[in-house]
C-alpha cells in the first residue's frame, strides 16, 4: 500500500508518542522512514519508546522529548527547540489526551481541568505552536488530531473528554478552512476500541466486555493498532494534499450501529463506581 520511504525528510511531531495508540503510529511513520520527535510527560517512558524504535529502525531519526502539553510556556519553548535544533517538523499528530469514567454529578472540578487542560487546551497549544512557525516560513504542513465518535453521538459519563474532543473536531474543522491558504491541511480520525492498557484501566476497570463489544460490532472484531497507524500514515503523506478538513470514523459502524459508549453503566450502583475508583486507582497508580 505505501512505498518505504514514502516519508523520507519528512519530520513528524506526535504528543503522547510513548505509548499507546500514539506509539503504534510512530512505529508505523518510523516503518516509512519519518523522522520522528516523540513527546511526553514521563521521561523514562519517552525515551525507552525512542530507543526501542531506534533499534527497529536504525537508520531513522527518533527523538525523544519530556513535554507536559498543558504548560503552554514549555510547548512554546519545545517547539522552538525542535526548530532550532532539527530544522521543525513537516506534520503534526495530536494524539496526547486523558480520560476516565465517573457519573458527572460526582465529577471535581480537579479531575473535569485534568482532561480538559490536556485534551483542550494542550491539544491548542501544540498546535498553535507549531502552525504559527509554518506560517511565518511559508512551509506547508499537516495535522492529524486523534478524537472520538462521541464527536457525534455525546457519550455519558465521559464528559470532559466528549466537550474536549467534540472541540478538537471543531478546530480540525476551522483551521483546515483558516490555514488551508497556507497550505497547512486539518485532519482527524475518530478510532473505535482498539484495545490499550491505559484505556481499558480507565474507562473499563471492571469488565473489559470484549465478547460484547465485539459482537455488537458489524464487523465482528475490535480495532487493532495497524488501523489506525495505516489510516494516519495515509492522511499524513505529502501526496494527500487535497484532504483537509475531515474526521473519518475508524470502528468498523460501529457508532454508527450502536451509538454512544457507556450505556452499559446506567445499570451500576453506587457500590459498583465505588469499586470502579479504587481499580482505577490501583491500575493506574504510578503513571503521570
Amino acid at each position: 500500500m505505501f512505498s518505504p520511504q514514502l516519508f523520507k525528510n519528512q519530520s513528524v511531531l506526535i504528543t503522547g508518542g510513548g505509548t499507546g495508540l500514539g506509539f503504534g503510529m510512530a512505529d508505523r511513520l518510523a516503518s516509512l522512514g519519518a523522522t520522528l520527535h516523540l513527546c511526553g510527560r514521563r521521561q523514562e517512558v519517552i525515551e525507552q519508546a525512542a530507543h526501542s524504535l531506534k533499534e527497529k529502525y536504525p537508520d531513522t531519526d527518533i527523538f525523544a522529548h519530556s513535554l507536559d502539553i498543558r504548560d503552554a510556556d514549555m510547548v512554546e519553548a519545545l517547539v522552538q527547540k525542535i526548530w532550532d535544533e532539527h530544522g521543525g517538523v513537516d506534520a503534526l499528530i495530536n494524539n496526547a489526551a486523558g480520560n476516565f469514567i465517573c457519573p458527572t454529578e460526582d465529577l471535581t472540578i480537579n479531575g473535569f481541568k485534568a482532561i480538559t487542560e490536556t485534551v483542550l487546551n494542550g491539544t491548542f497549544y501544540v498546535t498553535q505552536a507549531v502552525g504559527k512557525r509554518w506560517i511565518e516560513s511559508k512551509r506547508p504542513g499537516s495535522v492529524l488530531s486523534i478524537v472520538v465518535t462521541w464527536v457525534w453521538t455525546g457519550s455519558p459519563f465521559v464528559v470532559p473528554s466528549a466537550m474536549s474532543k467534540s472541540a478538537v473536531d471543531t478546530m480540525t474543522k476551522s483551521l483546515a478552512i483558516e490555514w488551508g491558504r497556507h497550505g497547512i491541511r486539518f485532519n482527524a480520525i475518530a478510532p473505535g476500541v482498539i484495545p490499550t492498557e491505559g484505556a481499558s484501566a480507565r474507562l473499563r476497570p471492571v469488565d473489559d466486555n470484549t465478547e460484547n463489544l465485539v459482537k455488537q460490532n458489524p464487523m465482528q472484531r475490535l480495532g487493532q493498532m495497524n488501523d489506525l497507524a495505516q489510516l494516519a500514515a495515509f492522511l499524513l503523506c505529502p501526496q494527500n494534499s487535497w484532504i483537509n478538513g475531515q474526521t473519518i470514523a475508524l470502528d468498523g459502524g460501529d457508532w454508527l450501529a450502536n451509538g454512544a459508549y457507556f450505556k452499559q453503566y446506567f445499570e451500576w450502583s453506587k457500590e459498583d463506581w465505588e469499586k470502579a475508583r479504587e481499580v482505577i486507582k490501583a491500575k493506574t497508580k504510578g503513571a503521570k
